[in-house]
């Protein structure tokens, strides 16, 4: 698996061809260059600041010389009227990282001060709020970077780091004991070091996942904090939990209230307002 910086490298190079083509034409018909310069990142809009060390790499990668100083740190409370960083780089690499570096903070920082919000309601809880895959292509990495700058739990990052048996899953395999078996037998076998989640749609489906003793992590979807409750009294302590579905800010206590491990809430990134920022020569 590629690490953070791979990954990172490998989004920014698509982006930047997607954004420049065959050049920047703005930039080349006027700019010598030579040209070195100055910007800053202002922030016009209060939130958590996310994206910092992104926008540092993506100057980086494009001008190894380029001075970057930070006043600010990732995860850090921002205002309006406040400076995130200075960079000091070729006038070229400003100009045409610069659209890029803005849209990757202003989204991060929008789902981390979103996020933020969850954390902060859960505090003193024994639950804590996980991310899903509910992201958009070829941007999963800062998203869920940006859940957990937060103070977020990132759930699995894809289809490979975890086995999580889902509706569609159990409904194809034909039924919840032989999707789990099989999942089992394949772990087994092949000796991945996976864990193992499966998706409950009621009682009966937890009843049989706790017989079966094979699974890590259930998730209870869609369960009312009533019916909720009643299965964390079946489980007890068994198993990690998850609950799923309809979660949100004005509900959150009514589940945390359960005791459950989780709650995953797609929301954290696909509501998620982008902040405002902006990058000024000076």
């Amino acid at each position: 698996m590629r690490t953070f910086d791979e990954q990172l490298a490998a989004l920014v190079t698509a982006a930047l061809a997607e954004d420049i083509g065959d050049g920047d034409h703005s930039t080349l018909s006027c700019i010598p260059a030579d040209a070195r310069g100055k910007a800053v990142l202002k922030i016009k809009e209060d939130g958590v600041l996310a994206g910092l060390e992104v926008a540092r790499k993506i100057f980086a990668m494009q001008d190894s010389s380029s001075v970057f100083t930070p006043h600010k740190k990732d995860g850090e409370p921002m205002k309006a009227g406040e400076t995130a960083f200075e960079v000091e780089a070729s006038v070229h690499t400003i100009l045409s990282c610069e659209r890029l570096a803005l849209n990757c903070m202003q989204r991060m920082s929008g789902i981390a001060t979103l996020t933020r919000q969850y954390v902060g309601k859960l505090e003193g809880w024994h639950t804590r709020v996980l991310d899903t895959r509910k992201t958009t292509p070829n941007f999963r990495l800062l998203e869920k970077e940006a859940v957990r700058i937060g103070g977020g739990v990132n759930h699995r990052m894809g289809l490979y780091d975890m086995i999580m048996l889902k509706d569609n899953h159990i409904d194809y395999c034909g039924g919840i004991e032989m999707a789990i078996e099989k999942a089992y037998v394949y772990v087994q076998r092949l000796q991945l070091p996976l864990e193992i989640e499966i998706e409950t749609r009621s009682l009966e489906d937890v009843q049989k996942v706790l017989a079966s003793g094979k699974v890590n992590r259930v998730m209870l979807d869609n369960f009312s904090p009533s019916l909720l409750k009643e299965a964390m009294e079946l489980i007890d302590g068994r198993l990690e939990t998850e609950a799923s579905g309809g979660i949100n800010l004005d509900n959150l206590l009514d589940y945390a209230a359960t005791n459950v491990d989780f709650v995953s809430v797609g929301a954290l990134i696909h509501q998620a307002r982008s902040l405002d920022l902006s990058l000024k020569a000076v």
